[in-house]
Formats: C-alpha cells, structure tokens, sequence
C-alpha cells in the first residue's frame, strides 16, 4: 500500500464529520504502523436501509496462529460520530477463504468484540482496537482457507470452529480407510 499524506487524508476526509482532527490524527497513527491499510471513502449501508459516505480503513492486519504469520483482510468502519462511538468492523475475505464463526466474528463476517461493546474514548482508539483483533485473531483465526476450490467460486461461506475439529481424507482407490489407520487431531 501506498503512504498517504494527511494533507490527502484531510481532502478524503468529508467534513460530517464531527471530529476531524482526532480521526485524521488516528487514521494517521495507524497507517504509519500498519503499512497494509489504507484510507477509502465509499458508500456504507446501515442495516436500516440508509446509506452514508463513511471513511475506513481497508486492507490487512497481521496475526500469528502456530509460528505462522497470516494477513486478515479487513475493513472498519469509522461512523461520523466517531471517536465517540466504536468503529463497525468486519472481515473482507477473499474468494478463497470462509468466515470462521465464533464469539468474536459472526457468520456475516462482523468482527464482535468486548473492546468494541466497551468503546470508550479517549482509552480506546483505533491502534488499540488493531491490537486487540491482532490478539484475538492469533488465539481464534477468523478466517480459513477453502478445501476445495469449487466451492470457492461462490459467496464466502460462514463456518464454526467445531466443523474443524477433524479432517476426511479420501484414499486414491476409492476404498474406506479402516478405523486403526483413522487420526482425530
């Protein structure tokens, strides 16, 4: 992603919003920590059926999950109220991936988390909620990689942690695996 000048962020930026400064000053902060997010202003819907130009921050956040470093793709969602109220977060897979559902994320993809349900400003801000999901996320990923291509063509697919408690393998002659051959990780 590309460095974007405050100056820029200030043009982007639609003047709605109540506290400027602050919210330029946060997305600022962020954008020189996570070089994988970018400012974007695009249409958001609520679920009430109204539409607002709202600013995010899109693009990826980092996490570890077993010595291994993921990018979870997200989006959040700063409301022109904020930092008065919490940022409307979620995931934004690829065609490749499905949502993992658990008590942080639900099956749309909505990041659910106790720091956003106890958003208070000024302790809370938008660095901090990234450390939160970078934590969160390395103990429960929110997102999975699809098994089988095919299935990727169509919408990302919500799924819970329990559907991977175990993996099927198919053997190459088409015959059953015996039970003293079978692994339940």
């Amino acid at each position: 992603m590309t460095i974007t000048p405050v100056r820029d962020l200030r043009r982007k930026l639609p003047k709605t919003y109540a506290h400027r400064r602050k919210v330029l000053s946060e997305i600022s902060t962020v954008l020189s920590q996570h070089r994988f997010l970018e400012p974007v202003l695009e249409r958001f819907v609520f679920n009430d059926g109204t539409a607002k130009n709202l600013m995010s921050l899109t693009g990826t956040i980092e996490m570890f999950f077993k010595g291994n470093r993921y990018n979870i793709p997200v989006r959040l969602w700063l409301k022109e109220s904020y930092p008065h109220t919490a940022p409307l977060c979620y995931l934004k897979p690829t065609r490749e991936m499905m949502v993992v559902t658990s008590k942080y994320v639900n099956s749309n993809g909505e990041i659910l988390m106790p720091y956003l349900d106890e958003w208070r400003h000024p302790q809370c801000d938008l660095h901090g909620l990234i450390q939160v999901m970078m934590t969160v996320f390395s103990e429960v990923p929110p997102l999975r990689m699809c098994l089988d291509l095919e299935d990727s063509s169509s919408a990302p697919k919500a799924h819970t942690l329990e559907e991977f408690s175990h993996v099927t393998l198919d053997r190459e002659d088409d015959l059953p695996y015996s039970e003293h051959n079978e692994t339940i990780c």
